[in-house]
């Protein structure tokens, strides 16, 4: 499949994990893609393995919560490719889990925030600077289930994601009448490295919620967000798509 011949990704988050699963997709089908990520030594060997593989890949090392670095990064593809077709944005910490409120260190909430919700809207900020030139884009912000529900003893991941739902809903409407969309997913758990520090009880609470009682996988994230970016998804913005295993029904 050619679904994204001659265009333009980029996907943050890129190293790993989700973000790399999707731009692996992504590449599969002809997309160029721009991987940010923060950790240099991963990064540069996700893009040597993607390279390998015919992949035109570029790397660039960025802290999403940076506005300078997200800047620089969005500047640069524009000035090699003058377009950015598609943007996602996977980049996101999972911080403490077990814990109550009222131990919940507010460091740590505070890191969270700068990671998933200002980095999503520095992020689609400055993607959508670049598209607006062209009125083209597709912009993919990963949520969770979390966010939507509310999973007791994660207060910084699950109030940060309800944050990026909210970000979906108002800047999809923002750009409702262009040829932009805006749209998020909320997974629930997917088995990925980002899930390595939780904690075996916070694990077994979540996966206990999902009807088809397991994990879901980082190949199944990667079909639907790659028809959410797709040319196909013409009719869709600002809203939030699911991947739960049967735990979201409506």
């Amino acid at each position: 499949m050619e679904r994204f011949k001659n265009q333009v990704a980029v996907i943050s988050g890129g190293a790993d994990g989700l973000g790399k699963g999707i731009a692996h997709r992504l590449a599969t089908e002809g997309c160029a893609v721009i991987l940010l990520d923060i950790n240099e030594p991963l990064l540069n060997k996700t893009v040597a393995e993607f390279r390998h593989s015919g992949f035109f890949t570029e790397g660039y090392v960025v802290d999403v919560s940076d506005e300078a670095a997200v800047f620089w990064a969005m500047e640069q593809v524009d000035k090699i490719f003058g377009k950015i077709d598609i943007m996602v944005n996977c980049a996101g910490i999972v911080g403490p889990t077990s814990t109550k409120i009222t131990d919940y260190p507010v460091e740590a909430y505070d890191k969270i925030y700068q990671v998933n919700l200002r980095g999503s809207f520095l992020m689609t900020k400055y993607a959508l600077k670049v598209m607006e030139k062209n009125n083209y884009g597709r912009i993919l912000l990963l949520a969770s289930i979390a966010g939507k529900e509310g999973n007791p003893f994660m207060t910084g991941y699950s109030s940060m994601k309800a944050g990026v739902l909210g970000l979906v809903k108002g800047v999809g409407k923002e750009y409702a009448t262009t040829n932009i969309t805006i749209n998020g997913l909320a997974p629930a758990v997917i088995h990925t490295a980002l899930n390595d520090n939780t904690t075996p009880e916070q694990m077994a609470y979540m996966v206990n919620k999902i009807p088809m009682g397991r994990l879901g996988t980082v190949e199944e994230v990667a079909a639907i967000s790659a028809w959410i970016v797709s040319k196909e998804s013409s009719f869709n913005t600002g809203f939030i798509f699911d991947i739960s295993g049967g735990r979201a029904t409506y």
